[in-house]
C-alpha cells in the first residue's frame, strides 16, 4: 500500500502539472517534440522531488508526500489564478509582494473558475487511503527511482536547447521557459535568477556605467527645436488611464462611441495624439508604466522595480522638475503602501503623495479597486488649487481596472453582448472613464488651472489580455494572431498644450520609454549627463523602433514576436531575415537598462560628475 500511495501522488502530481500547462496556459504546442519536451519537464522534476521528499524515516513519509502535493498544487493553482488575468506567470519578486494581497480580494474571485475543483479532487481518494498507509522502503527501488528523474531531466534539457537554443539566456520570455522546462523547474530557475540579480548590485562598478552611456549616446535622436520650451513654465498634468488600449478611440461598440471626449480633445489644434505609441510594461503593469516614463528606463523581466528596486538612486523627472523649481505631486486614492509606492516616490523625488488617507472614501464613491474617477478628480481639485505653481502633478485612476465593474446608475453605454463578460463590462468602465476626465477638464478651467498647463493623457498599459481573445476577435472581426495582439498593445498619447495651433496626429512608432524627454523638451529642460533610453516623440528622426518588455519589437514595416517575424503591410508572417538586424538591438536595449537597475548604476553617475 505504501508504494502504491508513492505512486498515486507521483501520478496525480505530473497528471495535474501536465492538464494545466497543456490546457490552462496558452502554450503553444507545434509539433511532437514540444509535446514530449512538455510532458518530460512536468514528469521530470516531479521525480525528483518526491525522490529526495522520500529520503528520511519511514514513518514521516505519508506525511511528506502529503504536504508536497498540498505545496505541488497550490503552485500550480496560483499561476493559474495569475495566469487568467496577466497571461504571465509568477515570480519570486512577485510572490513577495504579500502586501498588496488584501487590495486584491475581488479580482481573484472574478479569476476563479468552478472547474478548478479538479485540481484537488485527488485529495478525497488520498485521504482515504491515508490512514491505511504503512511504508515498507525498499532502497535499491528507491535509488533507481532517483536516478531515472535525473536521466529524465538531462533528457528533457538536451531536447529544449535542441528545440530553442539559448534558452536559458531568454529570462523574459517566461512562456517559453514554462513549456520547456515545466513549471516547478522553471520556478526553481527563477530563484536561481533572483539570487543573481541580488548579487549585481554588490559587484557593479564605473565600467559597467560607461558601456551604457556609450549605448544610450549611440541611439539618440535629435529632438524637435521647434517644441523645445514649447510648454516653458507651465503646470504639468499627467493623466494615467488605467488598462485603456488604443482600439477604443475613434470606435464604437453597438453603434455607442466609447470615447466621446477623447475623440473631440485629438481633433483640436491644441493636441498632438500618438497613435502608434506601445506600452512597454510588464509584470509590473501600472508602476512599470509609471517607472519607465519618469525615468526613460525599462522595467524588470521579473518583477517590478517600485518593489524589488525602489531605494536605487534614480534622476526621475519629478527630481529633475523639483531642481527647477516645480512643485511635484502625484494623486492616487489607494492605500499609500501599495505597489510599495510610499518608498518609491519619496526616492524620485516627489514633495506630496496624495494617497486613499486624503479622500473621503466610502460604499458610495468606491467600485472596483477603489475610488470612482469622477470622485477622485473632484476631490483632487482643492489640493491642487493649494500646489504652488508651477507644478507637476500625476493622476492613476482606478475605475477601468479588471475585473471592469461599474454600477448601473453610472453606465452612460450598456455592456456589450459577447459571451465574455470582462470584454463586454471594459467598454462600459472605458466610457465611465472618458466622461469623467470631461468633467475634470471642465473643473480645471471653472478653478483657472486650465490655460497654463499641459497635459499628458496616457494609457498605462492592457486592459483585455490573450485569454479573451475569441470576444476581441469578434469585436474586430478578425483572428487575433501574435501580429494583432502585439498592435493591441497600442495605447492612447494625447500631449494637449491650450493655445497650440499645430497640433495633429504623429504616426512614428514609440513608446512610454520615450515621455520623459519629451516632457523635458517641451519645458526647455537640458538636464546633466544621464541615461535616457527613449527620445523626443516629437523629434524629425525618429528611429522607428519599440522594444517590448517580452523582447517582442516593432518598426514602421515589421512586427517580430513571439520568435517570428511579420509583415506589417500584409500583417503576415514572412522572412526572418527581415528582422534580424533589429534582434540584437532589442536584446542589447533590455539588457543595458537591466544593467543600470540591477547594478544601480546611476550612483556612479553622481559619483562621475562629482569627480569632474
Amino acid at each position: 500500500m505504501g508504494d502504491n500511495f508513492f505512486l498515486l501522488t507521483l501520478i496525480f502530481l505530473i497528471a495535474k502539472s501536465y492538464v494545466v500547462s497543456r490546457f490552462v496556459f496558452n502554450l503553444e504546442i507545434e509539433n511532437v517534440m514540444q509535446e514530449l519536451i512538455l510532458f518530460l519537464a512536468n514528469a521530470g522534476s516531479i521525480m525528483l522531488i518526491l525522490s529526495l521528499v522520500a529520503i528520511g524515516k519511514k514513518e514521516t513519509l505519508k506525511w511528506k508526500l502529503l504536504v508536497t502535493n498540498i505545496l505541488g498544487t497550490s503552485i500550480l493553482y496560483f499561476n493559474v489564478v495569475y495566469y487568467r488575468f496577466f497571461n504571465d506567470f509568477i515570480t519570486m519578486p512577485v510572490l513577495f509582494q504579500t502586501d498588496n494581497a488584501s487590495d486584491l480580494g475581488g479580482s481573484i474571485v472574478s479569476l476563479m473558475n468552478p472547474l478548478d475543483i479538479f485540481l484537488i479532487a485527488d485529495f478525497l481518494l488520498i485521504f482515504y487511503l491515508f490512514k491505511y498507509v504503512n511504508f515498507v522502503r525498499n532502497k535499491q527501488k528507491h535509488f533507481k527511482f532517483a536516478f531515472a528523474s535525473v536521466l529524465i531531466l538531462l533528457l528533457n534539457i538536451g531536447l529544449a536547447n535542441i528545440e530553442r537554443p539559448q534558452l536559458l539566456t531568454r529570462s523574459f520570455d517566461r512562456q517559453m521557459l514554462v513549456k520547456n522546462l515545466g513549471v516547478y523547474n522553471y520556478h526553481l530557475y527563477d530563484g536561481f535568477l533572483q539570487a543573481k540579480t541580488n548579487m549585481n548590485r554588490a559587484l557593479a562598478d564605473n565600467s559597467e556605467l560607461a558601456e551604457v552611456l556609450n549605448y544610450t549616446e549611440s541611439i539618440k535622436r535629435p529632438v524637435n527645436e521647434e517644441m523645445t520650451g514649447a510648454a516653458k513654465g507651465k503646470n504639468v498634468f499627467v493623466i494615467s488611464l488605467e488598462s485603456t488600449q488604443n482600439f477604443v478611440i475613434n470606435n464604437k461598440v453597438d453603434g455607442k462611441v466609447i470615447t466621446p471626449f477623447l475623440n473631440q480633445l485629438i481633433s483640436q489644434e491644441d493636441t498632438y495624439y500618438f497613435n502608434n505609441f506601445y506600452h512597454q510594461t510588464g509584470q509590473g503593469k501600472t508602476s512599470d508604466s509609471e517607472f519607465l516614463f519618469e525615468n526613460s528606463l525599462y522595467g524588470l523581466p521579473r518583477g517590478a522595480a517600485f518593489f524589488t528596486h525602489a531605494q536605487n538612486q534614480y534622476k526621475g523627472l519629478p527630481s529633475l522638475l523639483k531642481e527647477k523649481g516645480y512643485t511635484t505631486s502625484v494623486f492616487h486614492s489607494n492605500n499609500k503602501s501599495f505597489w510599495n509606492r510610499d518608498v518609491m516616490y519619496r526616492n524620485l523625488g516627489y514633495d506630496n503623495y496624495f494617497s486613499e488617507s486624503y479622500y473621503k472614501v466610502n460604499s458610495e464613491n468606491t467600485i472596483g479597486w477603489g475610488l470612482k474617477d469622477q470622485s477622485f478628480y473632484e476631490q483632487s481639485i482643492p489640493y491642487l488649487k493649494d500646489l504652488s505653481q508651477p507644478f507637476y502633478s500625476k493622476f492613476i485612476t482606478l475605475t477601468n481596472h479588471f475585473p471592469f465593474s461599474l454600477e448601473q446608475e453610472d453606465e452612460s453605454i450598456p455592456e456589450w453582448t459577447s459571451n465574455d463578460g470582462t470584454v463586454n463590462r471594459y467598454f462600459t468602465t472605458v466610457r465611465y472613464e472618458d466622461e469623467a476626465l470631461k468633467l475634470f477638464f471642465e473643473r480645471l478651467k471653472e478653478e483657472g488651472l486650465y490655460e497654463n498647463s499641459v497635459f499628458i493623457i496616457m494609457g498605462d498599459h492592457y486592459g483585455i489580455s490573450q485569454n479573451h481573445n475569441d470576444a476581441m476577435g469578434q469585436y474586430l472581426g478578425k483572428e487575433i494572431t501574435p501580429f494583432v495582439n502585439t498592435q493591441l498593445q497600442r495605447v492612447p498619447m494625447i500631449v494637449h498644450i491650450p493655445g497650440e495651433t499645430n497640433g495633429r496626429t504623429i504616426s512614428n512608432v514609440s513608446g512610454q520609454i520615450d515621455v520623459k524627454p519629451t516632457i523635458l523638451n517641451m519645458l526647455g529642460i537640458k538636464p546633466d549627463e544621464d541615461i535616457q533610453f527613449g527620445s523626443d516623440l516629437f523629434t524629425k528622426d525618429p528611429d522607428q523602433f519599440v522594444v517590448l518588455r517580452d523582447g517582442s519589437f516593432i518598426t514602421d514595416k515589421y512586427v517580430y514576436t513571439d520568435q517570428k517575424c511579420y509583415d506589417k503591410r500584409t500583417e503576415k508572417l514572412t522572412e526572418q531575415t527581415a528582422c534580424e538586424p533589429y534582434i540584437k538591438q532589442a536584446e542589447d536595449e533590455l539588457d543595458y537598462s537591466d544593467q543600470v537597475v540591477y547594478g544601480d548604476l546611476l550612483r556612479f553617475l553622481e559619483e562621475k560628475k562629482q569627480d569632474d
